[in-house]
């Protein structure tokens, strides 16, 4: 984006809201009530008027080079929690004043832990891991009963946290298994519904355990039945020892109560590659999977030559199966160019946020966005521009056309307002126009 009043640097932009919100991973939530939306700016009828809000409205091009990013002012009207009007700006007009901050599509955590976390309770850091998912698998077995006690109040907390990165909604895989049975949903169910006004979510039943290894099957059966999106699964070879037994359960029971499917999948070697084939084998022989299908990390992707990637890509396109990664680095590098190349869905998320796992989360999408654009070298104002659908699950302002595609009259008012500095002053995922008073926004 151009760097004159009206308008705002693109590589600012993706590089200073991901430093921000990282910078704020350990520090105890600040929070304030939102500067822009109280009581008195929400009508009896669930209207509202928002005027100096900045829009994205077409590419610069100098010698056929996109160079910029036009924005301009509008005057946005919501009813019902959906966009009713977008007309020119109305300065004058009584309406609550956006401060000329940029609005864009809310974010989306496409693959998230909310049912177990250290957020928001006593402090820990992750502990020396000893032989290897089965050894970690031992040490959940032994600590999931103490983190149940308060994880409907910790997943709260790391919603708050989520929302005052920019996130609206998110996938969350919830463990279903012996040790856990089914009271890790169900927390997290009683989490959800008691931030459903300023937050979405889909589930993925996750046999973190294994589905044979424990022996998660009857639970997985009870929790299909239940209020969930996905049936999940994790490393079928390595954990249950057996490809074709674990996925034909996995693909069978997300048919018979017609669910999606999410596969955890780590393993680097010919196991990795042949879950993959199997998995998209089964899909091409069951089409109402296509485009409900994922593989989480896959990170057997990373390790194929330049050849093998293209035609695993390729079909995986065909097979209309997604791919939600994390954005490793280092030997893990993901070929995402490959797969935007052959149109497959990538989507991202923090996984884990300070737990067992991992250490390290920040709650951003933002700033895995920010991580992909400077691993593949996606320098230029285009490439920068479209880096931002990793965040938002694929919702961007302009299209490669550089045509205005987001926000039209009837979309969900779902959206988050950044300033010249991108710090996340408010947020809101309008479900209806009483969720715009949001308590938990992160004021920088």
């Amino acid at each position: 984006m151009k760097t004159s009043d009206n308008s705002i640097s693109r590589k600012d932009f993706i590089k200073s809201s991901a430093l921000a919100a990282a910078g704020l991973t350990l520090i105890p939530n600040i929070m304030a009530a939102s500067p822009f939306f109280d009581n008195q700016n929400i009508s009896e009828k669930g209207k509202l008027s928002l005027k100096n809000v900045r829009l994205e409205t077409g590419f610069e091009y100098e010698e056929g080079e996109v160079v910029a990013t036009k924005t301009g002012l509008f005057y946005i009207e919501i009813e019902n929690g959906k966009i009713k009007s977008i007309a020119p700006n109305q300065p004058n007009a009584k309406a609550v004043d956006a401060k000329e901050m940029l609005m864009l599509p809310a974010f989306k955590d496409m693959h998230i832990h909310l049912d177990k976390t250290f957020y928001g309770d006593k402090w820990q850091a992750v502990r020396k891991r000893t032989g290897g998912v089965k050894g970690m698998i031992a040490l959940e077995q032994k600590m999931l009963p103490e983190m149940l006690k308060n994880s409907t109040f910790k997943a709260e907390k790391m919603i708050e946290l989520l929302q005052s990165k920019g996130t609206s909604f998110a996938r969350s895989h919830v463990n279903i298994e012996p040790t856990s049975k089914l009271d890790s949903l169900k927390n997290l169910q009683k989490a959800l519904e008691n931030q459903k006004k300023g937050f979405g979510a889909e589930l993925v039943a996750f046999p973190q355990h294994g589905v044979f290894y424990t022996d998660s099957v009857p639970y997985l059966k009870e929790a299909a039945q239940m209020d969930i999106d996905f049936i999940g699964g994790v490393d079928p070879f390595t954990i249950d020892g057996a490809i074709e037994k674990t996925v034909d359960f996995t693909v069978q029971l997300a048919l018979d109560h017609k669910k999606g499917i999410d596969i955890h999948l780590h393993e680097t070697g010919e196991s990795g590659l042949n879950t993959v084939e199997y998995l998209i084998k089964k899909v091409n022989e069951n089409p109402s999977l296509k485009g409900k299908t994922y593989l989480s990390h896959c990170f057997i992707l990373a390790k194929l030559d330049k050849i093998k990637q293209e035609e695993t890509a390729e079909k995986l396109a065909e097979a209309q199966i997604g791919i939600v990664s994390t954005i490793p680095f280092g030997s893990l590098m993901m070929p995402i160019p490959t797969l935007y190349k052959h149109n497959v869905n990538v989507l991202t998320g923090n996984d884990s946020i300070v737990d067992h796992w991992n250490t390290f989360g920040t709650g951003s999408v933002l700033q895995k966005a920010n991580l992909m654009a400077q691993l593949y070298g996606y320098s230029t104002e285009f490439l920068l521009s479209r880096s931002l659908k990793l965040a938002t699950a694929n919702v961007l302002p302009l299209d490669d056309k550089g045509s205005q595609q987001w926000p039209k009259a009837g979309d969900q008012a779902d959206f988050v307002l950044m300033n010249a500095s991108c710090s996340a002053e408010a947020v809101s995922r309008i479900s209806n126009v009483e969720s715009l008073v949001h308590q938990g926004n992160l004021v920088y």
